[in-house]
């Protein structure tokens, strides 16, 4: 398979405003992230709201992200789950859907158990037949394994192709994989790419950043490859305010952007968490208005259906 590398946005689900799922509106947001020059597309994720979704939402979902991709980008799909044998009944669908890796977080009920660990990915990689990649996340959302506990399980695990590293300091983690272990393909930076120019330093290949602002994340990743440290500099710090607004309000924030920028035609969420109240909505118009250059909130790239406001 290609190695993967570049901006991989989390697609999220979008719901209508009663709660129940919005194809259309997730489809069109999936044709933005293509027309923005996302490397690639991972679903479900953390940003997704997975842990939110039933079962047959999930499946439904990563069947629907095949249909539309047709294969011009490469797909991940999560398959993280409560238990083995819901993980490889999602990455089993993603692999028919297309997908070329299945991302998964640390299972908590083998937390302080690495050979049950091991024992977990492995029997996920062989049974689904797609490479792995382990998403290392703090808890509460994944076990946030130490470097040692890392670098083991992916000897123990062969199914374990990438990693994505979202533990802190992250930047220091991925300089002590790539130093210690030969075992993994590649690393990803996460945690919203509000570290990613540190982890792109320490040798991580691509960022899973939410997806409201793509097109900003792509331009800051052709700017690194092309050596222009600068231009990824600047367009790093000009990112970092609205990232610093949507580490507190997550999804909430990310569905206020998609909403303004035509791509959504409800900001529905199903996770709990803060809610952006009046001056919460001033201060991030304000934070768009400053990187409109970047992300025009009156124009989108791709075969999208804008939603007036």
């Amino acid at each position: 398979m290609a190695e993967l590398q570049g901006v991989f946005p989390i697609l999220p689900t979008i719901f209508r405003a009663d709660g129940a799922l919005d194809d259309a509106g997730t489809a069109n947001v999936f044709e933005y992230l293509l027309g923005a020059g996302a490397a690639g597309v991972v679903f479900p994720g953390l940003a997704s709201e997975y842990d939110l979704l039933s079962k047959e939402e999930r499946l439904h979902l990563t069947a629907c992200i095949g249909r539309w991709n047709r294969g011009r980008v490469p797909f991940i799909v999560g398959a993280s789950a409560k238990t083995l044998e819901d993980a490889i009944a999602y990455a089993r669908a993603g692999a028919e859907a297309g997908a070329c890796a299945a991302m998964v977080l640390t299972p908590h009920a083998h937390a302080g158990d690495p050979v049950a660990m091991a024992g977990f990915f492995q029997a996920l990689g062989e049974a689904s037949g797609i490479p792995l990649m382990l998403q290392n996340a703090p808890a509460p959302m994944g076990v946030g394994l130490g470097v040692d506990d890392v670098v083991a399980l992916v000897e123990r695990a062969p199914a374990i192709a990438y990693v994505k590293e979202e533990t802190m300091p992250s930047g220091h983690r991925i300089t002590a994989l790539g130093e210690r272990t030969a075992s993994v393909r590649a690393v990803f930076g996460g945690a919203g790419a509000r570290y990613v120019l540190d982890e792109l330093g320490r040798g991580a290949i691509g960022t899973m950043p939410a997806c409201e602002i793509t097109e900003a994340h792509v331009a800051m990743l052709d700017a690194w490859a092309a050596g222009d440290r600068e231009r990824a500099r600047t367009l790093f710090e000009r990112t970092l305010p609205l990232l610093s607004m949507q580490a507190v309000f997550r999804w909430r924030l990310t569905k206020a952007v998609l909403l303004r920028r035509g791509l959504i035609g409800s900001d529905k969420v199903r996770a709990p968490g803060p809610a952006l109240d009046a001056f919460d909505q001033r201060e991030l118009d304000i934070l768009l208005a400053r990187i409109h250059d970047l992300v025009p909130m009156d124009s989108v790239p791709g075969d999208v259906q804008r939603i007036p406001s």
